[in-house]
């Protein structure tokens, strides 16, 4: 690495150049790469539910879907709306009462089935289909035009709305958490550094990798909201460690070396293992995620785990690079630290050790219960803001007209109308199933054959399919849907055992059902990877098990927080959060073990050489923590998506806790433990003799 080192330092104008020329392909990948903002859509496509949703879409062309409330509004006025509304790119047809019978026809005298079905006291609800699916832009765009033409006594509900409203609360906001993030990470480092110019310059080569990042995300075709909305802030407070080892390095050989040029060269050759080691076990975190069923899992995992790869690659190379050139206005500007010296940190942790440990093991059952036993929701609409037009329109949907969620049954063509009937029957008696609406039941329904139009029949019947609508009035992701979906489910096979149950309920408890899966596998793989590494590492045994259980203390604590505070966190959360956390956090503990080792190697006793590791790491374990928080924190401020939101204000609470456990318990742990890790370690200290012969300690003593 010494000759790459030099490389870097000697070309450092030409890597800048060819650095600065790869962030034009970036740009342009970022620019292309399509962004997903239906969670649902991540489901595994061999699921019955997903399978349901294909043929829907395929057979029955309905991509997507909205509900039209409008208030107090005559008939008359009602067509009205639904013809300019027709007239709309991206809207296929429409339904209402008029497709049925004349709208002459007083209220009253309407069949009860379409009656419960259109109207409600002093409103009415229309059907919208859709031609493209809830994401697309056409979609999008016939919302923006829709809501043109409405008044304020009109509310457009439905997963399309949703999924607009969530796409412009992300663009707006996502801008705001990378400046943000950039601005706290600045101040951070601007208080624990001592130079003025160096954090910006940290803050332009992490720039760098984050747009070569999410430049590449190209190659994927897609990437999820919540990635786009959270990778970058993620990358910075990952990868800013990295940066300081090598400054600090770069500081150390300044002084001996008689140049910049041949400093820098020994910093990035002495620096490189430790950067690509501690970024090993980052990305071990990351990739975990990309195990999960849930498919969101390795849009989430495997981006992050790039931008750790492009952060490594950035500090070694452009970091060198910039500090190189702007090594004049380094020099010039410097300032004093917030940070004070840790001896009595040192002292206290070490006098006290048997106290923190114990403070550990009696923190340790609360948090366990606690993160086992946090409320988690599934729905999008609980995520976003109650003041959202589609949310609005969401919750009187389900307040007027009792429509929680909908089930889509499709069924073969074969199965016969008079056994459809008699599942209906037996559907209507389900608890909560508000009312069922079919072809077979319009026929029966008082209303002859040739009055109902083609277009309807075809939304009922097509190839070799017939579908049944069943509104719910149970919400999505709750014990008495996902038991009524069962009950329907069961009789739906009775008649039919090629049948379907799909829709926003279904789906959702398919993901209930694979996120508690993910749960336990990300966990168990991110675990087992960390562990592995650590043990090459130190060639030992008892060390990685060790810091492991630490990390999974402070994950637990963080965890469990929103427990105790009566709050609820998204489900996405308990599967990454602890992923995140731990291979974001577990370097500070390697650096601390590192440093206690090599202590230990020159020949103090334990509690000497825990002393002098705290003393000597707690500004660097201090200022990563703090940097990694700050990059964090500003999206938990501010965003005004929930599920953004959560995942922030844990990820930053995460940094702050474990940069806590890992000075105030891990050097308890270790010193206690020291005889044991001795035992179980491959060249953990050197020999006794030594020892002696460096006088730290006699052999009589040992």
């Amino acid at each position: 690495m010494n000759k790459f080192g030099q490389f870097v330092a000697k070309h450092r104008k030409m890597v800048l150049i060819i650095a600065t020329l790869l962030l034009l392909p970036s740009i342009y990948g970022m620019a292309s790469t399509k962004i997903n903002y239906d969670i649902l859509t991540y489901l595994p496509k061999d699921l019955e539910s997903v399978k349901g949703q294909e043929i829907l879409n395929e057979v029955f062309n309905s991509s997507a879907t909205g509900m039209l409330i409008i208030e107090n509004m005559e008939a008359k006025d009602v067509v009205k709306v639904k013809e300019r509304i027709s007239k709309i790119e991206g809207v296929e047809n429409i339904t209402w009462i008029d497709d049925f019978l004349d709208i002459s026809i007083p209220k009253d005298m309407l069949p009860n089935e379409l009656k419960e079905m259109f109207y409600r006291e002093n409103s009415t609800l229309l059907m919208i289909k859709f031609t493209h699916e809830s994401s697309s832009p056409i979609t999008e765009q016939a919302i923006v035009d829709i809501r043109n033409i409405l008044d304020k006594q009109s509310f457009l509900s439905g997963m399309a709305a949703v999924l607009k409203d969530t796409v412009d609360l992300a663009d707006e906001q996502t801008p705001i958490y990378v400046t943000l993030a950039v601005v706290l990470a600045t101040v951070v480092l601007m208080l624990t550094l001592e130079s003025t110019i160096v954090p910006f310059i940290i803050l332009i080569s992490i720039g760098y990798a984050i747009l070569y990042n999410f430049g590449t995300n190209i190659f994927f075709g897609e990437i999820s909201y919540i990635t786009q909305s959270l990778a970058a802030v993620l990358q910075l407070g990952v990868t800013l460690d990295y940066s300081i080892f090598l400054l600090h390095r770069y500081e150390e050989e300044s002084k001996i070396c008689e140049d910049n040029n041949e400093a820098m060269g020994k910093a990035i050759a002495k620096t490189a293992s430790s950067i690509v080691g501690s970024s090993l076990t980052t990305i071990a975190g990351f990739l975990a995620i990309a195990f999960m069923e849930l498919t969101i899992g390795k849009d989430i995992g495997l981006v992050m785990a790039k931008g750790v790869v492009f952060g490594v690659v950035s500090v070694l190379t452009i970091l060198p690079a910039l500090i190189l050139v702007f090594h004049k206005a380094i020099d010039r500007f410097n300032h004093g630290t917030i940070l004070p010296e840790f001896g009595g940190l040192a002292k206290l942790v070490t006098k006290h050790y048997k106290v923190f440990i114990l403070i550990g093991i009696l923190i340790f059952l609360p948090a366990f219960y606690g993160q086992r036993n946090n409320e988690v929701y599934y729905n999008l609409d609980e995520s976003l803001p109650d003041d959202m037009e589609s949310i609005v329109a969401f919750r009187k949907l389900k307040d007027e007209y009792n429509m929680m969620t909908t089930h889509m049954v499709l069924l073969s063509k074969d199965v016969d109308n008079y056994e459809i009937e008699e599942m209906i029957n037996g559907i209507e008696k389900v608890d909560g199933v508000e009312n069922v609406l079919s072809y077979q039941k319009l026929i029966g329904a008082r209303i002859p054959e040739n009055f109902i139009p083609d277009s309807i029949k075809d939304r009922f019947e097509q190839g070799d399919y017939k579908q049944i609508l069943i509104n719910s009035k149970y919400k999505a992701a709750t014990d008495e849907e996902n038991t009524q979906i069962e009950k329907i489910e069961k009789i739906v096979k009775s008649y039919d055992e090629t049948g379907i149950v799909t829709g926003e309920g279904v789906l959702t408890k398919d993901l209930i059902d694979i996120a508690d899966k993910d749960f336990k596998r990300v966990n168990t793989i991110s675990f087992a990877a960390v562990f592995s590494i650590i043990l090459i590492v130190f060639t030992s045994v008892s060390i990685p098990m060790f810091l492991i259980l630490l990390i999974m203390l402070a994950i637990f604590i963080n965890m469990s927080i929103p427990y105790y505070l009566g709050s609820s966190i998204p489900f996405i959360a308990g599967i990454v959060i602890g992923s995140i956390q731990l291979g974001a956090t577990v370097d500070y503990a390697i650096l601390l073990t590192t440093r206690f080792r090599e202590e230990i190697r020159n020949g103090y006793e334990k509690f000497e050489a825990m002393e002098i590791t705290v003393r000597e790491s707690a500004k660097s374990i201090i200022t990563s923590g703090l940097a990694f928080f700050g990059s964090t924190v500003g999206v938990a401020i501010i965003s005004d998506m929930e599920l953004i939101k959560s995942l922030s204000t844990m990820i930053a609470r995460g940094a702050l806790i474990s940069t806590m456990v890992i000075l105030f318990i891990l050097p308890g742990v270790l010193t206690a433990s020291e005889g044991f890790i001795s035992m179980t370690s491959k060249n953990w200290e050197k020999s006794i003799k030594e020892k002696v012969e460096k006088g730290r300690i006699s052999y009589e003593n040992r």
